[in-house]
């Protein structure tokens, strides 16, 4: 009796659907995806029943994570620079990496604020001494295109003497909308979201490298969703969120 009653228990058990790694997905992605990744996870797991589960922060962070082998299966960069880096690391699958979206680099300032010109002049007077906010210029994506366009439009040596370098493009955000710095050099897709700031410019795209989201598996995973999720980012679906939450997505390859 003993030996049919472990086999019932060995036949219920094979019976079990898996669990553990498999009943979730973990994505890394860059802190100004959050509000478009909660969305898009969302139809995903009615679609797949899968649980998808989000660390949001600066992307150099995260990288820096994955290439040291953090169990995560997704790892969605704001540069190309990152994901290269990763890349070369032994971080991703270097076959699974593709873009899905872009951004536009813009300024930010308190809500009714007006706008302003690109220019030396006014923006020194619309910061009146104090600081601009804007990532991190050497480890934080949204740093390095916002400098490199500041460079070209020749207003880098007139405001780095009054920068506040922030850990990510969001911090950065908050501390416009609270009242702490005037100005902030920002994504589109962040001002846009944050009812207590107005974009007063936006940079030409030609002053900057392009932006590029781009996404990829980790070599950690083993996870049979991270591919299905990773198409499903590129997917009519996924690309219609991207878009109204003001990601450029018609470049997308």
């Amino acid at each position: 009796m003993y030996k049919r009653f472990c086999l019932a228990i060995a036949f219920m058990a094979a019976l079990l659907p898996p669990i553990a790694a498999a009943s979730e997905l973990t994505v890394f992605a860059a802190a100004s995806m959050r509000e478009a990744m909660e969305r898009i996870a969302s139809d995903f797991e009615s679609e797949t029943g899968m649980r998808v589960v989000f660390s949001f922060a600066g992307t150099g962070t995260l990288a820096r994570q994955v290439e040291a082998g953090a169990p995560v299966d997704l790892f969605i960069s704001a540069d190309s620079d990152w994901m290269d880096y990763v890349v070369e690391n032994g971080g991703v699958e270097p076959a699974s990496v593709r873009q899905i979206a872009s951004n536009k680099l813009v300024l930010a300032g308190p809500k009714d604020s007006p706008v302003l010109g690109l220019n030396a002049a006014e923006i020194a007077g619309f910061l009146d001494g104090q600081r601009l906010a804007m990532a991190d210029p050497d480890t934080v994506p949204a740093g390095r295109y916002g400098k490199a366009a500041l460079e070209d439009l020749g207003l880098w040596q007139s405001v780095s003497g009054q920068l506040a370098p922030m850990e990510n493009v969001r911090v950065a955000l908050a501390s416009v909308a609270r009242g702490d710095t005037p100005l902030g050099l920002v994504y589109r897709t962040d001002a846009q979201i944050e009812p207590n700031v107005a974009i007063l410019a936006t940079f030409p795209d030609s002053s900057h490298p392009e932006i590029r989201y781009l996404a990829a598996v980790t070599e950690v995973s083993s996870n049979p969703a991270a591919d299905p999720f990773l198409e499903f980012l590129t997917g009519p679906d996924a690309q219609e969120i991207l878009q109204s939450l003001g990601f450029v997505t018609d470049k997308v390859e």
